[in-house]
């Protein structure tokens, strides 16, 4: 089991600057890939970025590539979710998630942070 608890939500101005941050307890930290997804009002669940477990590889959504950053810190069990320049459509809860580096799909989430930008 992992357990995933995020931080550092809140309310922004568009164009302000904000960090997700995700910290995992539970089996080795850097055994998982690891992913940010938001779900905003309305609306599924949707992937935002991704970073496999080494930290060398990571992705992201065409709507967020150049504003956000994902990053992790395997000796702190951390992973991190830097977004700038963030917009209203932006606005959602955020949530981190972890999945063994062989699985497609992700067997962990953590119960979200709200990202409220307003404009």
């Amino acid at each position: 089991q992992v357990q995933l608890v995020e931080s550092g939500g809140g309310l922004v101005q568009a164009g302000g600057s904000l960090r997700l941050s995700c910290g995992a307890a539970g089996r080795t930290f850097s055994w998982y890939d690891m992913g940010w997804f938001r779900q905003a009002p309305g609306k599924e669940r949707a992937f935002v970025a991704a970073i496999r477990w080494s930290g060398g590889r990571t992705s992201y959504a065409d709507s967020v590539k150049g504003r956000f950053t994902i990053s992790r810190d395997n000796a702190k069990n951390t992973v991190y979710l830097q977004m700038n320049d963030l917009k209203p459509e932006d606005t959602a809860v955020y949530y981190c998630a972890a999945k063994s580096t062989m699985r497609n799909e992700y067997d962990y989430w953590g119960q979200g942070t709200q990202v409220t930008v307003s404009s």
